[in-house]
């Protein structure tokens, strides 16, 4: 029987979840998760429209969502359930060709997730950059902030005090207490007010009917043929690049807040197996939803998978047992939820004067260029994509100036020596032919590359092009001081550029 202080037992004890140990973790997690299930409800109807498709299938998505990543998903205490950017992908696939071809497409775009996982798509991550990320969190504030808009325009005048009183009980409460997540206690506080007041204003149950019963497993109903998946498959693909891309975003951004590492690869196989699942019981699919992981992260505190996992069963449960109840919570709380939620998501740091007078102009730039194309288009991948473009851009452009060429002749007058300095790449090396002078150089002409590097093939042939013009002239290059990749690639590309 091995000890108390072996590596079995020690491995035992550190794969203990936290919340079987901690009533304190079990209570942060399981309030979490309520919280995160009432936030859920209006959100999913919303994107149910979006869709076209009947709210409880926003609903079912959201719950299978939530429960299967909860078990197969790479970050702990993310929320994944049906989104706003998912229901655009295929809301025409299912306007032009019916709800069966939609669920297809949730199966495929599942498929291809995991194929994407698996072939390391989520190593890509590392090449955006901080200023997009910036970006991206502020125009997730931004989108998440303008969502709530509609519930505040042309609705009874009692919605907002109701949404004031809402926000003062979420800053105000916490400085009370914190065993009971603030959001819960004014979501509780204010459906009792506006159901013992009779007081008239927007509720869940405007939104749509809640389920009344759990959804049963089937396959889509289309034809398998070859039409039905040329069909589907753009759909599909474009699904799975943008849920993938929200996904690692969103667990990137849940990283840094909590100080932890998750798998990125696991993450993103775990949003194809989930979207599977939900394709298979009727789901219109998701991914991550930031403004949900916000409340259970940031506002609730909660850390583990427990909380995703209690966030779609609780779901489930408000809706099929509680569901008459869950319809009479007013919208006016929901909102002052969420509007909280965007204040907390919202970097104030990086638009203060002080950063912006310290920060690189490209860098904010960038930043900016991510804000505005997120909020255009309402389409988080479409910024990121555009933002980190704009990064390398801006990069690029930087790194291309300091690239350098000076000469020095010897004494003798017989030798020119050409010192080139810094990064030699398509940007930077299109400028370098010109940096030579060709006819008032002697005979003997030498370029020291010791402190630069070559990178690609435009470097090369540029090269290529300063002997070929000193050739012309009769004189002769040498090449000295290349390092061992870029001699490698000189070797291999040099004379091989231009056509006989």
């Amino acid at each position: 029987m091995p000890s108390a202080s072996s590596p079995s037992t020690w491995l035992r004890v550190t794969r203990r979840p936290s919340w079987l140990s901690d009533p304190k973790v079990l209570r942060t997690e399981v309030l979490g998760g309520l919280v995160v299930a009432l936030a859920l409800i209006p959100e999913a109807i919303s994107f149910s429209v979006i869709a076209g498709v009947d709210p409880a299938v926003g609903l079912f998505a959201s719950f299978t969502m939530a429960v299967t990543i909860a078990v197969v998903g790479g970050r702990p205490a993310m929320i994944s359930a049906a989104t706003g950017a998912v229901a655009l992908v295929i809301a025409p696939l299912n306007r032009e060709h019916g709800f069966g071809h939609l669920v297809a497409a949730v199966i495929l775009a599942g498929v291809f997730q995991i194929v994407l996982g698996a072939l390391g798509v989520a190593k890509l991550m590392r090449f955006v950059p901080r200023s997009v990320m910036v970006g991206f969190v502020n125009s997730l504030a931004i989108l998440i902030f303008m969502a709530q808009v509609p519930e505040m325009t042309d609705v009874p005048w009692p919605v907002y005090p109701l949404i004031a009183g809402g926000l003062a009980m979420m800053v105000f409460f916490p400085k009370l207490t914190t065993v009971v997540p603030a959001p819960l206690v004014s979501i509780v506080i204010l459906t009792v007010i506006t159901v013992a007041a009779g007081i008239a204003v927007p509720t869940v149950g405007d939104k749509g009917d809640l389920p009344s019963s759990l959804p049963v497993p089937g396959l889509p109903d289309v034809p398998f043929t070859v039409d039905t998946l040329t069909t589907v498959a753009p759909y599909a693909f474009a699904m799975a690049l943008v849920g993938l891309m929200e996904s690692l975003m969103t667990a990137k951004l849940v990283d840094d807040i909590t100080d932890t590492r998750s798998s990125k690869t696991r993450e993103s196989v775990g949003q194809g197996v989930a979207n599977i699942v939900t394709g298979f019981f009727g789901g219109m699919g998701g991914c991550a939803m930031i403004g949900q992981t916000m409340i259970n992260v940031r506002v609730s505190g909660a850390r583990t998978r427990l909380s995703t996992f209690l966030a779609g069963a609780f779901l489930m449960v408000l809706c099929v047992v509680f569901g008459p109840i869950v319809s009479d919570i007013p919208m006016a709380a929901l909102v002052a939820v969420m509007v909280m939620v965007s204040v907390a998501t919202f970097d104030w740091h990086s638009i203060a004067p002080k950063t912006l007078r310290r920060m690189p102009l490209g860098e904010t730039v960038v930043m900016l260029v991510t804000v505005v194309c997120v909020v255009a288009t309402h389409n988080l991948a479409v910024g990121v994509v555009v933002g980190s473009v704009s990064a390398m851009v801006v990069f690029a452009r930087r790194v291309a100036r300091l690239a350098e060429v000076t000469a020095v002749t010897d004494p003798d007058g017989g030798t020119v020596v050409y010192r080139v300095t810094g990064e030699l790449f398509f940007a930077s090396s299109n400028e370098l032919v010109g940096r030579f002078s060709y006819a008032t150089d002697p005979d003997r002409v030498v370029i020291d590359l010791s402190a630069a590097h070559v990178w690609d093939a435009s470097s090369v042939a540029a090269l290529d092009a300063v002997e070929t013009k000193y050739a012309q002239r009769g004189k002769t290059v040498e090449i000295v001081g290349l390092n061992e990749p870029s001699a490698r690639i000189h070797k291999t590309l040099s004379g091989e550029l231009t056509g006989s």
